[in-house]
């Protein structure tokens, strides 16, 4: 009898061995899908936190965030789920209001819009995007920003 209860309590332990091994190698469908490059997973409230340029691929990067108005610097950028967006002037607010709404899209791993985030998608973790657009302001020259989820 005391044989039964060992080898029971012997399979037992095996198969929730086995389960847990499963289980915890499988992903988090959900976290996957909320990370996604669509627009339902970009979508959320950011900030800017990085604008960078560069003329050629031999010139320096410079930081445009310094060439930026101080009001801009605490804006926020609503990307909606249903396409649109909102720029919002927070805090410090510019005279005019930079305020502002438009139309956003994803294509592929392109971001298509009429407002700042728009480009090439760099790099997604669900809380840091970063796009680029090259030719921005001459042939062969590139602008770089990162915004934060918020």
């Amino acid at each position: 009898m005391r044989t039964n209860y060992f080898f029971i309590a012997k399979n037992l332990l095996f198969t929730l061995a086995f389960v847990f091994a499963i289980t915890s190698c499988q992903k988090n469908r959900s976290q996957e899908d909320s990370c996604a490059r669509t627009i339902a997973g970009l979508a959320g409230t950011y900030k800017l936190t990085a604008l960078k340029y560069k003329a050629g691929a031999d010139s320096p990067e410079l930081d445009y965030m310094l060439l930026r108005e101080i009001c801009e610097n605490d804006d926020l950028i609503v990307l909606e789920a249903n396409g649109n967006y909102r720029y919002n002037d927070l805090g410090l607010v510019c005279s005019p209001d930079g305020s502002g709404t438009g139309t956003w899209s994803v294509a592929g791993n392109v971001i298509i819009s009429d407002g700042i985030v728009s480009g090439i998608i760099q790099n997604f973790d669900c809380h840091f995007l970063t796009v680029y657009s090259d030719d921005f302001i001459i042939p062969g020259d590139r602008i770089t920003l990162t915004i934060e989820k918020q």
